[in-house]
């Protein structure tokens, strides 16, 4: 349940920063008249990202076995390349953002009430979409026959939502940068989970050998049933039986990833007392 909430915290905060952004500078550049298109350009979003998790839900459920593992298999590899190119992308122009948002709202306000639904549902829709298929493919990795997974997802949505309006107050401030770091890495953890899970659909669909061929069995230790092995399975994806192919792509994508997520950019080297993203108001 843990792995998650973080992801729809994580996702959700995202999508509220921008959203957060947006209306903030259109107030207090006293272009309220802008505001309704805006947020048409939102719900539109919005619903276009939950239209598109039910889709997977509801659309998969008509498949055959074969045909739904071959499905998850695959869409859980995309998500977790999107969720990968999406941390490292954060990591790299969240001090930019705001300006990047402000730039694009600016060209939308010379050319009409169309530009701008755009603009807001471009800014938004992208997220959503990340969001929703992520959150899919880590909800069905981590299903436990259980609604835990989905309430997990839910409540790290409502508080990143809780968390961009205290922002747009000005209530609230934490360090963004530290915040994307450090949630940023738990979430190439969770990835990794995720990755390992659709290799195994994968393999239950004969698309990949080795189904039979398992690296460990330690389901006589760690009870896929009892509460740690639950807890391992929610905050990590941790199976105690995977095969060889499951581990070998599970270390050689988060040793790697980590590794290059965690090592210091250039521009922190270069500005260690630039103000990080999370000091400006928005």
């Amino acid at each position: 349940m843990f792995g998650n909430y973080l992801i729809g915290l994580r996702e959700g905060l995202e999508a509220s920063l921008v959203v957060c952004i947006l209306i903030a500078y259109l107030v207090k550049t006293d272009r309220r008249d802008a505001l309704k298109p805006v947020w048409i350009g939102i719900a539109v979003a919005v619903v276009l990202a939950l239209g598109f998790g039910f889709a997977l839900e509801f659309g998969s459920q008509e498949l055959t076995f074969e045909a739904q593992e071959a499905l998850g298999g695959s869409l859980s590899i995309i998500a977790v390349g999107l969720v990968t190119w999406m941390v490292f992308w954060m990591r790299r122009t969240a001090r930019h953002l705001r300006s990047e948002l402000h730039g694009r709202l600016d060209a939308a306000l010379r050319m009409g009430t169309a530009a701008l639904v755009a603009t807001a549902f471009l800014a938004v829709g992208r997220e959503g979409l990340e969001t929703a298929l992520f959150v899919w493919a880590s909800v069905r990795a981590s299903n436990d026959g259980t609604q835990g997974p989905l309430i997990g997802v839910l409540l790290g949505i409502l508080n990143a939502v809780v968390l961009g309006y205290l922002f747009y107050r000005g209530t609230v401030r934490i360090n963004l940068a530290k915040f994307f770091t450090w949630t940023g890495g738990m979430l190439v953890v969770v990835a990794a989970g995720v990755l390992a899970y659709g290799v195994h659909d994968l393999q239950e669909a004969d698309f990949l050998p080795g189904l039979t061929n398992k690296a460990f069995d330690i389901s006589g230790t760690v009870p896929p049933d009892s509460w740690y092995g639950t807890l391992l399975k929610g905050v990590f994806n941790f199976q105690p039986d995977p095969t060889v192919v499951q581990v070998v792509v599970w270390v050689l994508y988060l040793v790697p990833t980590l590794a290059f997520f965690l090592a210091p950019s250039r521009s922190g080297r270069r500005g260690a007392g630039s103000p990080a993203p999370v000091r400006e108001e928005v």
